[in-house]
C-alpha cells in the first residue's frame, strides 16, 4: 500500500488532482491508514496512470469511469458472451483514442507550422548587425 504523496510523485499528478479523482469516483483509495491517510494499491496507481493518459485525449469523466470499469471487469470476466461484449467495448475506446490522437497530431502540425512562420517572420524583421 502506498500513501498519496508517493503515489502523486510516482504518477506525476498533484495531491489535489488525485483527491479530485477520488471525489468523482474515478480512483478511490483502497484503504486508509490508522491515522486516516489514503492508501493506494499498485492497481490503484495503474488506474491513476490510465486516467492521466486519457486526460489529453479529452475523455469525459463518464468515459474515463466506463473505461476503467470495462478494464476491471475484463480482468475478472470468464469466457463467453460477457467477455466478448467487454472486449468489443474496449475496441470502441481504442478507436476513439486513435481518432483523438489524430486530431491532436493535426493540431500539433498546425501549431508547429505557426511557430515556424513566426520564427521566419521574426528573422525577416531582425535588424541587420553592423560589423
Amino acid at each position: 500500500m502506498h500513501q498519496i504523496g508517493e503515489v502523486a510523485e510516482a504518477v506525476e499528478l498533484s495531491l489535489r488532482t488525485i483527491r479530485h479523482y477520488e471525489e468523482v469516483g474515478l480512483v478511490p483509495p483502497s484503504g486508509r491508514s490508522a491515522g486516516g491517510f489514503r492508501l493506494y494499491t499498485d492497481d490503484d496507481v495503474e488506474r491513476l496512470r490510465l486516467v492521466k493518459q486519457m486526460k489529453p485525449l479529452d475523455f469525459t469523466l463518464g468515459e474515463m469511469r466506463e473505461l476503467l470499469d470495462v478494464r476491471g471487469r475484463l480482468a475478472t470476466a470468464g469466457s463467453g458472451h460477457e467477455r466478448a461484449g467487454l472486449a468489443e467495448r474496449l475496441e470502441l475506446f481504442a478507436a476513439a483514442a486513435e481518432r483523438r490522437c489524430e486530431t491532436l497530431r493535426d493540431q500539433l502540425d498546425a501549431a508547429q507550422a505557426m511557430a515556424e512562420a513566426l520564427r521566419h517572420e521574426a528573422r525577416r524583421h531582425r535588424p541587420a548587425v553592423r560589423r
